[in-house]
This record gives C-alpha cells, structure tokens and sequence, in this order.
C-alpha cells in the first residue's frame, strides 16, 4: 500500500514537470511564429534562445514520460535511469544560475541573440523578479520532491520480499516458476490397481 502511494505522488509530481515543459514548448512556437512574422520571410535563422526553449521543454517532457514509465513499474533500471536524468537537469540548472549570480558579466557567456527575445525575456525577469523567483524555487521543489520519491521508491522495491535466515524455510510454492511440472507423479483415480504375480 505504501508503495501504491509513492507510485501515485511520483506520477502526480512528475506531471508538474511536465507541464513546466509543454508550457515552454509552447512559449517556443510562439517565438518562432513571433520571429517569422517580425522577419517577413527572410533568410535569417532561427535564433539559439528559441531553439533552446524548445530543447529544455522536450527533455522535460521526455523526463516526465520516463518518470511516469518508472513510477509505474518500480523496476530498478527505470528508477536509475530517472534519477540520473533529474540529476543531472539539476546540476545544468545549478550551474546557469551560479554563472548568473556570481558572473556580472553573465550575457557575454551567451551568443549573440537577433531576435532579441532573449533581452525581452531578461527584462520580464527583471521587472517580474519576485514571481520568478518564486516559479524558479517551486519548480525546483518539484523536481526535488521527486527525486526524493523516486529513491523513496527505488528503497523500497518492486516486490515483496520474504524475510528468511536460510534456505530450509523456503517451500517451492514460494516460487511456482522452480516447480518441475514434467516429473510429476501419475495418479490414477479409482482403485488400486495390482499387478500380476
């Protein structure tokens, strides 16, 4: 039953992330449609920032699958593989935000954005600080929260385990797949039959 529970609150958690990344998936689309327009058809490229918004919503969406993937079978290689990927999204995100606090010169660490959605972007946080900082802490959270579930999860495994000190307290219904269904005994319902002599 616990377990049920921690399957459930990692899928429930593991959905705000989700969301986090649709909604950036969805802020690029409009960036770029935003860019096509502002550009009248021209050849210039898409600028990096856009594709970067739609590169860190994709990788959130494909962690909120694999999360799904491991809160549902609780299998051990699926849980690994989730960790290392909440891992690491939270060293990249530690490190950006490190470069923006402790560099003053952080935007010469960034290439040259035409579109200028990335100074737009910079002076909404600017001017919107106190609503970002919350957003930014709470989406932290969230993906704290589930690592924790998920090594929550991982401890307590995908199976019932029968605690014994040694082999002698095992029966083989414990485990019907070591039962050798071909040398079984033949019964014959009835009497007993005799033999000849």
């Amino acid at each position: 039953m616990v377990r049920c529970c921690i399957q459930s609150l990692l899928k429930l958690v593991n959905s705000f992330i989700g969301m986090f990344g649709i909604a950036m998936i969805i802020y690029g689309l409009w960036m770029i449609r935003a860019w096509h327009r502002h550009m009248d058809d021209s050849d210039y490229p898409t600028p990096w920032f856009i594709y970067t918004i739609l590169g860190l919503g994709a990788t959130l969406c494909v962690i909120t699958i694999s999360g799904h993937i491991a809160a549902e079978t609780a299998n051990g290689c699926c849980l690994y593989c989730y960790l290392l990927l909440i891992f690491l999204l939270l060293m990249v995100e530690g490190a950006v935000t490190m470069d923006v606090f402790l560099n003053r010169n952080w935007e010469e660490d960034f290439p040259e954005d035409p579109s200028g959605n990335f100074h737009e972007f910079r002076d909404f946080i600017k001017e919107n600080f106190d609503v970002c900082k919350w957003v930014g802490l709470s989406i932290l959270a969230v993906q704290g929260l589930s690592l924790f579930l998920a090594l929550i999860l991982k401890a307590l495994g995908p199976y019932r385990e029968i605690n014994y000190d040694s082999d002698d307290y095992v029966t083989i219904e414990d485990y019907p797949h070591l039962r050798n269904y071909g040398n079984q005994p033949r019964y014959v319902v009835g009497g007993p039959v005799y033999g000849t002599r």
